[in-house]
């Protein structure tokens, strides 16, 4: 067998463990939880609206589509797109280090969370707030670095780190005026992630900025191979390297701020999955993209199982992720640094 034929065969296995891993997590999720549920009890209550004769019990048929289906898959959706922004944005921005948040959407989206939960507002509104002042922080960041004259990525970044400061001040003095007793722990859990309130009016919310973000995402991501080295090369082969850099950051931030909106601030996800998927798969973006969908998803969702499993109360999704995540961070920073020098 040749080289080439051994190097194809790795690399549709690789491909089909890709595909599987979020399917063979999303099957087991169902049976995990304080109310475990066996295997065949979970297939005949997924087919049981297909097959009205297979029985089922209303508190089966409750615990797997109410409360455990909607949950399942906003850990795929957020870890999806979490990874899929972390990627791009290192791509474009051509660094190693760089996450979703990088433009101010998370800081931006937990003070809209904030006053809204201040302001006593339905969860509706809650989401609605974070959603739309994720944008609005982004926003902010991306018309302070234009109106610079020597405006460029660096201008960009710490334009971005400027705003998140801001929105995180604005952050402490929202948690300093709130009822200690009752708003404050509200607005703490939320900055701490969480996917425990999740329901099928919440995911509705967020299912058409996320399918606009992640389709031009993946449209464009033959492009981003020729951004990631640099505006030259992509003005030599006649692309606009400034306009295809503002439509990525569009995107990433719908994405990045419908997500954040339903789970809370998640960090690390964005940031480590695309470093796992590139050793993994490779730097060609063709690839790395959806790979990164596939393991973020899984990711996360490996992740929420262990917060609402691991112990008798629920851990916030957003303290795991940070312990579990910088270990495998360094790890394969460490690996993979090679790769960005």
């Amino acid at each position: 067998m040749s080289e080439n034929s051994s190097l194809n065969i790795d690399n549709l296995v690789i491909y089909l463990l890709l595909i599987a891993l979020p399917i063979f997590l999303f099957f087991v999720s169902f049976m995990l939880g304080r109310y475990p549920v066996a295997p065949i009890d979970v297939i005949k209550t997924i087919l049981s609206p297909i097959f009205p004769s297979l029985a089922v019990s209303p508190e089966l048929n409750s615990i797997v589509f109410t409360i455990r289906l909607p949950r399942i898959i906003a850990a795929l959706l957020v870890g999806a797109c979490l990874s899929l922004a972390g990627a791009s944005f290192q791509g474009i921005f051509k660094n190693p280090l760089v996450s979703p948040d990088l433009l101010g959407v998370s800081a931006g989206a937990g003070f809209g969370a904030a006053i809204a939960i201040l302001a006593n507002m339905g969860n509706a509104l809650i989401q609605l707030s974070a959603f739309i002042f994720g944008i609005i922080s982004v926003s902010i960041t991306y018309v302070i670095s234009k109106s610079y004259r020597a405006g460029g990525i660096l201008l960009l970044v710490l334009s971005g780190t400027a705003v998140s400061a801001f929105f995180n001040a604005l952050i402490s003095g929202t948690k300093f005026m709130a009822d200690p007793y009752d708003k404050l722990p509200q607005i703490t859990y939320w900055l701490m992630g969480s996917l425990s309130a999740v329901n099928f009016n919440k995911l509705s919310m967020i299912i058409i900025p996320l399918l606009i973000g992640v389709t031009v995402i993946m449209i464009l991501r033959w492009h981003l191979n020729v951004l990631s080295m640099g505006d030259e090369e992509a003005q030599s082969l006649g692309l606009d390297p400034g306009k295809l850099r503002f439509i990525i950051i569009v995107a990433c931030t719908l994405v990045t701020s419908a997500a954040v909106s339903i789970s809370g601030i998640i960090g690390w996800i964005g940031l480590v999955v695309p470093h796992m998927t590139r050793i993994i798969v490779g730097p060609d973006h063709k690839i790395l993209l959806p790979a990164s969908l596939s393991i973020g998803a899984s990711f996360l969702l490996l992740i929420d199982n262990i917060s609402r499993t691991f112990i008798s109360i629920e851990i916030p999704i957003g303290i795991l992720t940070a312990v579990i995540g910088v270990p495998i961070f360094l790890y394969l920073l460490r690996r993979g640094y090679s790769e960005w020098n």
